[in-house]
């Protein structure tokens, strides 16, 4: 069994990458659910193709390249403020990259689950599969 816990879109909430990061190495069975949106919303930033490498990379030093090999992630559109997230958002109604998103986990041939989050989460997640499969 995993535990998977989530990076948090409020800033006032446990979760940050390095705390999520940090539980993962130091707990067996704990891994982490990456949720770029709420890190997106819980930063401000984190939404161009190198903040999301950059987030992949963090995870391959700290894990390793099985880490990327069974990633669990989390992506919708989102809406935040200067407190962090305060909903989720469908992909065109927000500022999230998603396109960014699906080039940077391709570029580093990541392998597991993405979990569609969004108000309209069928519709998204064809649009998320549509994407991707032009990349």
């Amino acid at each position: 069994m995993w535990i998977r816990p989530e990076i948090t879109g409020k800033a006032s909430q446990f979760g940050t990458l390095e705390e999520i990061l940090a539980l993962s190495t130091e707990l067996e069975g704990v891994a982490p659910c990456i949720d770029f949106a709420h890190w997106h919303a819980r930063t401000g930033k984190l939404n161009s193709y190198q903040e999301i490498a950059s987030i992949l990379e963090q995870v391959k030093e700290r894990l390793g390249r099985t880490a990327l090999d069974n990633m669990h992630i989390h992506v919708s559109g989102i809406s935040y403020g200067k407190g962090g997230e305060t909903k989720h958002l469908n992909l065109k109604e927000s500022d999230f990259q998603y396109t960014e998103l699906l080039k940077a986990l391709r570029n580093y041939q990541a392998k597991g689950l993405v979990i569609c989050e969004s108000p309209n989460l069928e519709e998204d997640a064809l649009l998320l599969q549509a994407a991707y499969n032009t990349l």
